[in-house]
């Protein structure tokens, strides 16, 4: 196996076990980390897409499975288990091409890379609370009636802010993750660069 596919292996195995992690309890003080892992996903697995985004995504279904079901509950009867519930897969996918559309600007340590990371994030963010947000209001037999426009938008605004900063508060301890990595294996590069002409 290449090193570069070892690297991609680990790299999802610690993208899996952050999401598992943090979505197992959703309303503890460390909050869910989905959204984020699919943005940092896109990006730092963006020739893996074929197994990884998969992957992610049935771990990501699979885990509020166990927790619904652990407390005793059916699976398709729970609150936020409704026909809308499927529209995860188009969200997260959103994320996850909002990071690949960053990685594919050739990403520097500048000012340009950190205006594009902030506008992926913000319109692949904002596409996935418009599909899961939108999906449950508008199609969840949860969400009382009448329902209107003014009414989603009130729920909407409720919510996007806290999304928007738990996803961009993993995501930038990704990124910072990702500048500490990059710049110690520039290090090492370069000693051992130094040391061979030595």
């Amino acid at each position: 196996m290449a090193p570069k596919q070892t690297q991609r292996i680990g790299i999802f195995l610690a993208l899996a076990l952050v999401m598992a992690a943090t979505r197992l309890h959703h309303f503890d003080p460390l909050p869910d980390a989905s959204w984020a892992v699919f943005f940092l996903g896109g990006f730092w697995l963006r020739g893996a897409t074929r197994w990884a985004f998969p992957l992610l995504l049935a771990l990501a279904v699979l885990v509020v499975y166990i927790v619904i079901t652990s407390s005793g509950l059916s699976f398709f009867q729970h609150y936020c288990v409704s026909p809308a519930y499927w529209t995860i897969a188009p969200g997260y996918l959103a994320l996850w091409m909002g990071g690949q559309w960053l990685a594919q600007r050739r990403p520097a340590l500048d000012l340009r890379t950190l205006g594009l990371a902030v506008g992926a994030l913000l319109v692949s963010e904002f596409v996935c609370y418009l599909l899961t947000n939108g999906s449950f209001y508008w199609m969840s037999a949860n969400v009382p009636q009448p329902r209107s426009f003014g009414a989603w938008m009130e729920n909407f605004g409720d919510w996007y802010l806290i999304f928007l900063k738990t996803t961009a508060i993993y995501v930038a301890v990704g990124a910072v993750l990702h500048v500490t990595v990059t710049q110690l294996a520039g290090s090492l590069k370069a000693s051992q660069s130094h040391g061979a002409r030595q």
